[in-house]
């Protein structure tokens, strides 16, 4: 009478078990929600190919255009976005946009980070701190009178985009967003990556950004790290790429 008993109390408890257990993994889905963030000198549009990729592949994306007017801005315009989205998201980040995530990233709707040819800061670092240790190629970042920066038009091409055609880099070295110096000596203040996963694509032919600082910060911040032979707009030349790794961080950072 008793083995019957313990038998059936134990069938009960293995039941509650498992319900349980199942009810976690209904719950922990892969993230469906992609904000993408652009960096110095272009804008949202540039994602589009990568959008469409992660459209068709089933995933709700939005971009955000930051004013480029300060860090802090920036991280503002980005975090409404983030608010904006029905669940967790995935914080994407071309070049300073890296910064833009590092911070904003912080956020608990923030499920992972994804860095493309970007800045990884730490607390206390900025784009002008990091690029001062290790520089890249580029020559052609001026600066106007009142603080904003830009790059010379005769060198975007080969400086910035020189895997794009050139009839496409004429029109964005025409219409390139200019960013206030403030955002390029702004300091992060809390690393994201230090508490959320991240991911890392190392462009190895960029002029803007020295490859081998950003294989460093991507080492630093534990990020799992591809390389693609592509120029500092990766976005733009290997969409495919970037959308891979993009769909990767996804469906490991579930929530």
């Amino acid at each position: 009478m008793k083995t019957a008993f313990r038998r059936t109390r134990f069938a009960a408890a293995l039941a509650i078990s498992l319900s349980v257990f199942g009810a976690g993994a209904v719950t922990a889905a892969p993230v469906k929600n992609i904000v993408l963030v652009h960096g110095f000198f272009a804008d949202g549009s540039g994602w589009k190919a990568v959008s469409d990729i992660l459209i068709r592949d089933g995933y709700k994306v939005s971009i955000v255009q930051e004013p480029e007017t300060s860090l802090a801005d920036d991280v503002k315009a980005t975090l409404g976005v983030v608010h904006m989205q029905d669940g967790p998201s995935i914080l994407v980040g071309h070049s300073y946009g890296g910064a833009v995530v590092t911070e904003a990233g912080n956020d608990p709707q923030v499920a992972g980070l994804v860095y493309i040819a970007a800045y990884q800061p730490e607390a206390g670092e900025s784009l002008a701190t990091l690029t001062e240790k290790n520089p890249g190629a580029t020559k052609a970042i001026k600066k106007t009178a009142d603080n904003f920066l830009y790059i010379d038009p005769a060198q975007f091409h080969a400086d910035f985009a020189a895997d794009v055609p050139e009839k496409e880099t004429r029109f964005m070295a025409a219409s390139q967003v200019m960013p206030s110096v403030q955002a390029f000596t702004a300091p992060v203040s809390t690393a994201a990556w230090k508490t959320k996963p991240s991911w890392a694509l190392v462009a190895t032919l960029d002029r803007t950004v020295n490859p081998d600082l950003e294989r460093f910060m991507a080492k630093r911040a534990g990020s799992t790290t591809v390389e693609v032979a592509s120029s500092h707009v990766a976005f733009l030349s290997h969409p495919a790429d970037v959308a891979k790794l993009i769909e990767q961080a996804a469906s490991k950072s579930v929530k």
